[in-house]
């Protein structure tokens, strides 16, 4: 018999550094789950993507059991990381901080794609481009055809 769902909490953190301060201790203190086994079974998932911000769904039981699902890093954070900047503009359609290529954006979809509601890489990539143009990152050259 399945386990009956109480609820769902979605956290964004760092990834191999959950601990028991905010956001993640009051979080899931308030539900009944166990911060502690929770932090060192994300951190041992996660230890590869260290210092990434990680988005992360934890469905919790009836029990105080519970499972998590970490998913990739957001598209935004992908976008700084290729561009090399610390945050997007305050103004995206006049001051722009960056650029970065069409295969930048390309390598973020393919990454990104098992989390975005799209079928196709060109579609993806359409979305990651209109997330850099929101963020006052220029795409450089022309979208490729060939893909």
């Amino acid at each position: 018999m399945a386990k009956e769902i109480a609820g769902q909490i979605k956290l964004q953190i760092k990834g191999g550094a959950a601990n028991p301060s905010p956001p993640v201790g009051p979080a899931l203190g308030s539900k009944g789950i166990n911060i502690m086994d929770f932090c060192k079974q994300f951190n041992a998932r996660t230890q590869a993507s260290g210092g990434k911000i990680l988005p992360v769904v934890i469905t919790y039981y009836a029990d105080k059991s519970f499972d998590f699902i970490v998913k990739t890093s957001p598209v935004p954070v992908q976008l700084m990381e290729a561009a090399k900047v610390k945050g997007g503009s305050g103004e995206p359609n006049r001051r722009k901080v960056a650029s970065v290529t069409w295969d930048q954006v390309k390598a973020i979809a393919e990454d990104k794609m098992p989390d975005l509601n799209c079928f196709t890489l060109a579609s993806a990539m359409k979305m990651v481009a209109g997330t850099a143009r929101s963020m006052g990152i220029t795409v450089k050259g022309q979208f490729p055809e060939n893909i």
